[in-house]
């Protein structure tokens, strides 16, 4: 007996288009599964050059400069997942995404050990007071003085925000003998002796040292402004390591100028340079005492190619799978692969009816189904399905007429 026919698009002619020098782990992981049709560019695209290249590929990935608008989504017919090789997310419009049936993940996590690292060196730096004695040696002065010059051990490091990193800067700073007290919006339990606060104005006088470890959004917007900088204490310092809108950047400069504080390293900033050869403006550039790093917390060759096998890993689990885990903007779902069925995917506005009239489709190619997984989202819903070997493309026909269908796939 004959092998039923593949229904599935074939892996060799899927294109797979990276961009902004993504780490070659990335490469080498969609290669161990069977995808070798991948185009790497050094640089992130944009405008008709971008949506050249996105009009011929069926998964991309970029990272931080790549913006991928509405328009830029449109063009791209034939895409079925985005791979934000960082955290972020900001540079996809994920609405404009998902009304398209285009999955979009990312690597939250892959860089935790990074940017915990760089906050820790600079806990260190500030209470050495390491950059206004570098600063002045540069200029021939001679600065040798325990003056403003502390140990971390057995003091206070207050962390705002206990996720993923802030808690791997508790675990780090209790190992260099400080003190951790954090705040987060739910209770979390806490790694080694930390102290959860009730409230933020609660942790700032408390603290020697204050990081933050925050997403973007409405509520973190100048979560440290003029007011709570007052409330930290004389001769702390701060230490944003998290997004660049958090921290009001003008009264942060004020009160370092001042020196109510004693000093301040900022990775992330309001408005950052769109590339290498911009020029970076800031009202905290000639403070010797701040540390001042252009976004590159997470940016070690270690975590990059922790990025590169994560998020390429997703895409193929996807692409060949259907699996949704770690998706931004999908329903989640996760799935083994079932080398005894066709699975289908299907992506569909969430309305009442669909899932009827899909399996009328089903029954009316004369299918049989082995199994059905449906996730929602209040926009969308996604159906995964598994139907016999003895399935038609008929079937894809049918689901493609489907009301308020968005995208149908046949895997397999």
């Amino acid at each position: 007996m004959s092998e039923p026919r593949r229904l599935s698009f074939p892996k060799e002619k899927i294109k797979v288009l990276l961009l902004e020098g993504i780490a070659p782990s990335a490469r080498e992981r969609l290669a161990q599964e069977g995808y070798e049709n991948v185009v790497a560019l050094p640089r992130a695209l944009e405008g008709d050059e971008l949506h050249r290249e996105l009009a011929r590929a069926h998964m991309v990935g970029i990272r931080s400069a790549t913006r991928l608008d509405a328009a830029a989504i449109a063009a791209a017919e034939r895409l079925i997942a985005v791979g934000c090789f960082c955290i972020g997310t900001n540079q996809v419009d994920l609405e404009a995404a998902a009304r398209r049936g285009v999955a979009v993940f990312n690597a939250p996590h892959s860089n935790t050990r990074s940017v915990a690292e760089l906050v820790i060196a600079e806990c260190v730096a500030l209470l050495r007071g390491l950059c206004d004695k570098s600063a002045a040696a540069h200029r021939g002065e001679w600065r040798k003085s325990a003056r403003d010059s502390h140990e971390v051990r057995g003091k206070t490091l207050g962390i705002v925000g206990y996720g993923h990193i802030g808690s791997q800067v508790s675990i780090l700073a209790e190992a260099l003998g400080m003190r951790v007290l954090y705040v987060d919006v739910v209770p979390k339990l806490p790694m080694g002796n930390a102290q959860q606060l009730a409230a933020l104005d609660e942790l700032l006088p408390r603290a020697d040292l204050v990081t933050l470890h925050v997403p973007e959004d409405p509520s973190t917007r100048d979560l440290i402004d003029a007011r709570r900088l007052g409330l930290m204490r004389p001769g702390a310092c701060l230490i944003n390591a998290s997004r660049g809108s958090v921290v009001d950047v003008d009264a942060l400069a004020r009160a370092l100028r001042e020196r109510k504080l004693l000093g301040a390293a900022i990775d992330v900033f309001p408005r950052e340079p769109g590339s290498n050869d911009e020029p970076f403006e800031s009202p905290l550039r000639g403070l010797d005492n701040v540390i001042l790093t252009p976004h590159v917390g997470g940016s070690t060759l270690e975590a990059q190619h922790n990025i590169g096998i994560e998020v390429a890993s997703k895409l193929a689990a996807y692409s060949d799978h259907g699996a949704t885990t770690g998706a931004v903007n999908f329903p989640q779902l996760a799935l083994s692969p079932n080398p005894r069925a066709h699975r289908v995917l299907h992506v569909h506005a969430n309305r009442p009816g669909v899932l009827g009239a899909i399996n009328q489709a089903v029954a009316d190619a004369g299918a049989n189904i082995l199994g059905q997984h449906l996730q929602t989202t209040p926009e969308l819903g996604y159906l995964v399905m598994d139907v016999d070997r003895e399935t038609s493309s008929e079937l894809r026909t049918r689901l493609e007429q489907v009301p308020h269908t968005i995208r149908a796939r046949i895997l397999y």
